[in-house]
């Protein structure tokens, strides 16, 4: 039954993508009409959000661009949210039949493995040692990580980091990164970005690293404060991640991510979170392409 299951949404998923190359209206994820996914077998994760109404996603609260709850507002917004919504309308022909769950670096697994939430969605790079705890999705971004420094800081890149203070985030590749990349540094690590951007204001570090879109998000909220240096010195494929042994939720979330990058909705959340110009293709479905 699981088999058949997924023969059949395999089909659908290449209907839409042809349709889509060949310039029609897909019958595409996102455009399901308000009917949704037929019931997946029972016993399955995703018959159990379906039979529950709602899919649960963990998602960052406080990146800007991609995982952000704007104060203003009091709503989440950001790329990984625009996606999250997409896998919801195409599961229950609802954008809004998603909850949202603030996951940091140091729980997003714990919180797939212990059933928290259905799908992380939260600037999740892929990479070996992570696939051998839960499965991920193609690739829906790649990243590069990078330094934030002061304006005024003369930091302009990994050389000048000896001695000096950096941040980072527990449980992050971007610890990892930067205890190789640079050994000389003293890095302090925090819970959430936003801490540590708030300890650099404060005088208690010199700089901050991860990913560069994670760095410009602060950027484009005070672009008289902070900036961003030092290139690319490494490249982060962000995918979705799932709990392992769930290949009929894992299929849909690949079925709307692929849908996404083929009928411009990529492009079109790119352009609203990240940039309006200069917009890239998306990145390539497999990661260790991504990579190159």
């Amino acid at each position: 039954m699981r088999l058949f299951w997924l023969r059949s949404l395999a089909l659908l998923t290449l209907i839409a993508l042809v349709t889509s190359a060949c310039g029609g209206a897909p019958a595409a994820p996102g455009t399901t009409g308000g009917k949704g996914l037929p019931k997946a077998p029972e016993g399955t994760l995703l018959r159990k959000i379906q039979d529950r109404g709602k899919i649960i996603i963990g998602v960052k609260y406080d990146i800007p661009t991609f995982g952000y709850l704007n104060p203003k507002t009091n709503q989440l917004e950001g790329f990984d949210v625009e996606i999250g919504r997409a896998i919801a309308e195409y599961i229950f022909g609802d954008r809004n039949a998603v909850e949202f769950k603030e996951a940091i670096s140091k729980n997003r697994i714990p919180y797939l493995q212990d059933g928290t939430v259905d799908v992380i969605l939260s600037t999740m790079t892929i990479n070996e040692e992570r696939l051998q705890q839960i499965d991920f999705s193609v690739v829906y971004y790649v990243a590069g990580q990078s330094l934030l420094v002061p304006k005024n800081s003369p930091i302009k890149g990994l050389a000048d980091l000896k001695g000096k203070k950096v941040g980072t985030v527990k449980g992050s590749t971007s610890e990892k990164n930067i205890r190789q990349k640079a050994p000389e540094a003293e890095v302090s690590l925090f819970d959430k970005y936003a801490d540590a951007v708030a300890a650099m204001e404060a005088g208690q570090v010199d700089a901050v690293t991860t990913d560069d879109i994670i760095l410009y998000g602060f950027v484009r909220q005070e672009p008289d404060k902070w900036q961003v240096v030092g290139g690319q010195f490494t490249k982060e494929p962000y995918g979705a991640g799932v709990a392992k042994g769930n290949p009929e939720l894992l299929e849909v979330v690949n079925t709307v991510i692929k849908a996404m990058k083929a009928d411009g909705r990529w492009k079109q959340i790119y352009q609203t979170w990240i940039s309006k110009d200069n917009v890239p293709e998306p990145p390539p479905d497999d990661w260790r392409a991504a990579m190159q």
